[in-house]
Order: C-alpha cells, then structure tokens, then sequence
C-alpha cells in the first residue's frame, strides 16, 4: 500500500512540474521552479543544476536548499574545478539516473572546514537530455542519504527528461524570436533604403542643381549648405542601415567589419588566429561591439588604418581593435568617457564577457573584449 501511495504521489510532482514547465517562457525561472518542487515534494532535501559546454567549463544555473559549506563564498566549490558526474557527462558515459560514490565537492568542502554539510555525504545524478542533445546535470541529496532506490531514480529520470524536453522548447523559441528580430531588421533596413535614403539623394542632387543654377553667392552658398547637410544624412542613413542589416556576416564577424570600415572610409588589416566558430550571440556582441569601435575611430582617432584581431582560445574569444591616432585621457576610476563606449561594455557583460581600453592622448587607443564560450 506505501509502495502505490509512494506511486501516486510520484505521479502528482510530475503532473506539478510538467504544468509549470509548460507555461514558463525563461530558461531561468523555469529551472528554479522545478527543482523548488521535486525539493519539497520528494524525499530529495537539496538539488542543484549544472549546464556543461562542449569545452572545460560547467555552470552552476540553479540550485535550492545547498548545504552552507557548499553555498560558501558564493557557491566557490560549486563553480570551480571539475568533479566525477561533470568528467562523466563530458565523456558521453553518463546516460541514465546514477549513484554517486562520493562527491568530491563536498569532501573538499568537509576537508576545508567551510561550514555544516547537512550530513549529506552522496549526491545521485541525471543527465538534462531531449533527443540527441543533452545540456547538462541535474544533482539531488538527502541527509546521511548513501544509496538511492530504484523508485528514487526512476523520478529522478522522469523530472529530467521533462526538465531536457522544456529546456529544448525554450532555447527554440529564443532562436525563433532571434530569426524573426532578424527578419523585421531587414524589412526596416530595406523600408530606409527604399524610402528615407532615396529621398535624401534626391535631395542631394535638387541642392547641387540649385547652386548651379543661380548667380547670386548668398543663394548658391545657401544651397550648397543644403547639399552638405543632406550628404551628410545620408552618410548616416548609409550606416544605419549597414546596421540593420550588415552585408557580410553571414560570412562572420570579420568580413562583416572589413565591409563596415570600407564604408567609413577605413581600412581594416585582420588577422584571425585560432578556428573559431561562434553562436550568434555571442556573433551579434561582437558585431556591435565592432561598430561602435570602428564609429568612434572615424569620429576622433584621426587615423584611417585600424588592426582588428581575433583570437581563439580553450574556452574564450578574444577581440582587439587597435588604432595609432589621438587617442584620449583615460582613467579606469572614473566613468566611462562616453554612451557608446558604455554600451559596448553593457554588451560583453549581458553575456559574461569583459571590456577593456587603453589609450594615451597622441598614442592611439586599443579595445579588447573577451568573452567566454
């Protein structure tokens, strides 16, 4: 009778979680509500998530209940170094709900005395999978708890297969959205073109025809101011719509600045170390990053020949965009020298990337970026 009593109660958690995986939208509070109710509806008294990437790095993307040792220094021992369920995941072996012989996150925490472990020694383990793709580990403990049951796994699987199949749905939509964000920036970019853009070319032209016409110097300086103005507009609308819809990146980042400088007015020597192959949000910061460098370039270096490196390494890309012109007076403790720069680092942070710049008034100025992945 407990053993089907257990068995109803595992059937109404899982109705519980599949209805708040349903009708979440972002990655985040999705995996925090899930694991709140396996938590309090499960013999299980902590949990954690782990995502894992295809290189050296894991992250720790949710977690409830944690013992203070692990919890300690903000969750140090959780986001460091590597573990058996970690090492397993990355080799393709850990396939199914498993028991942990020993966790070598809590033993360092136990060996470094940093605080109570909630007498949890063991931790059981699930891969997050939906189909072929798989994204990381779900981790669960109980106090004194050494050996989970078969009934304990078994949910343990059920949960994580409704938690992969939820994480797939979300990272769909957001390329979905990505695509259509894409397409609604073409369809602007190609409305500017068509519109704004002849407008002011024809403008151009009825000004220069306009000084051409008249003798008198007030009338033709007139027009010619005109001529400038709207030359200059359209120097902008030009670029404004590059922005929108940057010819060339579908052949990466670097072509697409090659293109963009080329349209300044600069010239942009590239090198490119390392096979890079990039996600496209990291590509869209890079991009923009990328504008904004090469605007400011135009605007006040002076100098027309900019170096722009990229550099792949084990876990991170590194960009650089170097120019020998003015340069500025720049001091790391004061505020950044202006809104274009300050959104560049805005950029590289959303995605956990930093920003810097080095520059000297008459020595020219350097940005690098570098963002992990």
């Amino acid at each position: 009778m407990e053993m089907k009593q257990e068995s109803l109660s595992n059937i109404e958690l899982l109705k519980e979680i599949a209805e708040l995986l349903n009708n979440e939208t972002e990655l985040s509070s999705m995996l925090s509500g899930a694991l709140k109710k396996l938590i309090r509806g499960s013999s299980f008294t902590t949990g954690w998530i782990f995502f894992i990437n295809n290189e050296r790095s894991h992250e720790l993307v949710s977690y409830e209940n944690l013992p203070a040792s692990l919890s300690d220094r903000k969750c140090e021992l959780m986001n460091k170094g590597g573990c058996w369920c970690v090492n397993r995941f990355r080799k393709g072996k850990l396939t199914k709900a498993s028991n942990i012989i020993e966790c070598q996150r809590i033993e360092q925490a136990i060996e470094e005395n940093r605080g109570d472990t909630d007498d949890i020694i063991y931790h059981a383990t699930v891969p997050l999978q939906s189909g072929n793709e798989s994204f990381g580990l779900l981790n669960v403990a109980a106090p004194n708890k050494t050996h989970f049951s078969t009934d304990e796994l078994a949910l343990l699987e059920s949960v994580a297969f409704q938690i992969g199949s939820a994480i797939k749905r979300i990272l769909l939509t957001k390329k979905e959205q990505e695509v259509a964000l894409i397409g609604e920036r073409n369809r602007l970019a190609r409305d500017l073109h068509d519109s704004v853009n002849q407008l002011l070319f024809s403008l151009t032209l009825t000004a220069r025809g306009g000084a051409e016409m008249t003798e008198e110097e007030d009338v033709k300086d007139t027009f010619k101011t005109i001529q400038g103005l709207a030359q200059e507009a359209l120097t902008e609308m030009r670029a404004l719509i590059w922005q929108l819809r940057p010819h060339g990146l579908e052949n990466g980042v670097v072509e697409a600045a090659k293109g963009y400088a080329e349209m300044l007015g600069l010239t942009l020597e590239t090198k490119v170390e390392g096979v890079i192959s990039l996600s496209s949000k990291i590509e869209e910061v890079l991009w923009r990053v990328s504008q904004e460098a090469l605007n400011n370039c135009k605007k006040h270096s002076g100098e027309k020949n900019i170096l722009y490196t990229m550099k792949s390494g084990a876990q991170s890309i590194l960009l650089t965009i170097e120019d020998k012109g003015n340069g500025f007076q720049y001091d790391r403790k004061q505020s950044l020298p202006s809104v274009g720069i300050q959104s560049m680092r805005e950029r590289v942070k959303s995605i956990g990337g930093t920003l810097s710049i080095e520059s000297q008034l008459g020595r020219g100025t350097i940005i690098s970026v570098q963002i992990p992945y």
